[in-house]
């Protein structure tokens, strides 16, 4: 775990990620909720990532973004699940230095992707409910693939800065991170080194990933909302009050961890609830989407209908 550097001086070569081994009585139980609900959130995400590309009725701009979603639901959840449920049913907690670097880039890109897919998303319903007349102009098969396109790209780009300078960093004990993932806080406690620009480079991007995605999302379904309040059935405007209004909870519920987590002060209080406020991102959110955004809209359900038709003939 340990290799010895110049005088007295060791570098830690291994962590052991603590997870909830304070719970022993309930590894069981968190091993079939977590394994169910990456089963889940695997078949909710493949489910439509299949249906978009086989279903010429959901060649959209708005189930292109759905499909790109889902697609980064699968990855993202299957960077951090798999080695939960491997860590709960062997006890072998331990990962390399490489492999937790490995894990929280890989983690970070995705989420920083996903804040800025989700404003993309929220700004496409805006031009299709607030703006109709201007939709089809605006939203181009070239353009929805610039913008998702873009949120990808200013995902890796942004977090390949900081884990370049993560990578520098020497870490000299103790090894022992309490967190089930390696994310940048719970890690960053255990370097040896001096970290403030670290800390600062991360604040920014952090910043720059959560708070405009944010403000533009909220902005964008405030408008919604103003719109759909002037739709004159009752029933219509019921039905999509409760659509945007569901929207607006999970990205808000999923902004507002991120940036409790990366940017309020870290008080001990705040320290010991980040490991809860972290599933919530992390496991809850990828595994509600694929219900939230799709399996509801009744263009989906058409196309499931249409897959299950071809299947039995």
């Amino acid at each position: 775990m340990v290799k010895t550097e110049q005088g007295n001086q060791t570098s830690i070569t291994e962590f052991i990620l603590l997870g909830f081994g304070n719970l022993p009585e309930l590894q069981t139980h968190l091993f079939l909720l977590f394994l169910v609900i990456y089963i889940v959130t695997m078949a909710g995400n493949m489910l439509i990532i299949v249906l978009v590309v086989a279903d010429r009725h959901l060649h959209t701009p708005m189930y292109f973004f759905l499909a790109n979603l889902s697609f980064l639901e699968t990855c993202y959840s299957s960077t951090i699940l798999p080695r939960v449920l491997s860590s709960v049913l062997t006890g072998d907690r331990t990962i390399s230095l490489r492999g937790c670097i490995v894990q929280f880039y890989f983690f970070a890109s995705l989420v920083g992707s996903e804040c800025c897919l989700l404003s993309m998303m929220s700004y496409d319903r805006y031009l299709a409910i607030c703006k109709p007349l201007h939709y089809a102009g605006h939203m181009s098969g070239r353009f929805c693939f610039y913008l998702v396109a873009g949120s990808w790209m200013n995902g890796f780009v942004g977090i390949t800065i900081i884990v370049s300078l993560m990578s520098q960093l020497k870490f000299c004990g103790p090894s022992e991170i309490d967190h089930f993932f390696c994310d940048f806080t719970p890690v960053m406690k255990l370097s040896c080194s001096d970290s403030r620009l670290m800390e600062l480079v991360t604040f920014i991007f952090s910043s720059l990933f959560t708070l405009p995605p944010f403000v533009l999302t909220l902005a964008s379904y405030t408008c919604i909302i103003i719109t759909i309040l002037r739709i004159p059935s009752s029933t219509g405007r019921q039905k999509a009050f409760s659509t945007s209004s569901s929207h607006l909870m999970v990205v808000t519920i999923f902004y507002g961890t991120l940036i409790i987590v990366y940017l309020l002060p870290r008080t001990n209080t705040m320290r010991a609830l980040n490991k809860l406020f972290s599933v919530f991102y992390t496991v809850l959110t990828p595994m509600a989407n694929p219900f939230i955004y799709s399996l509801r809209n009744k263009e989906v359900k058409g196309a499931l209908k249409r897959a299950i038709r071809k299947m039995l003939v």
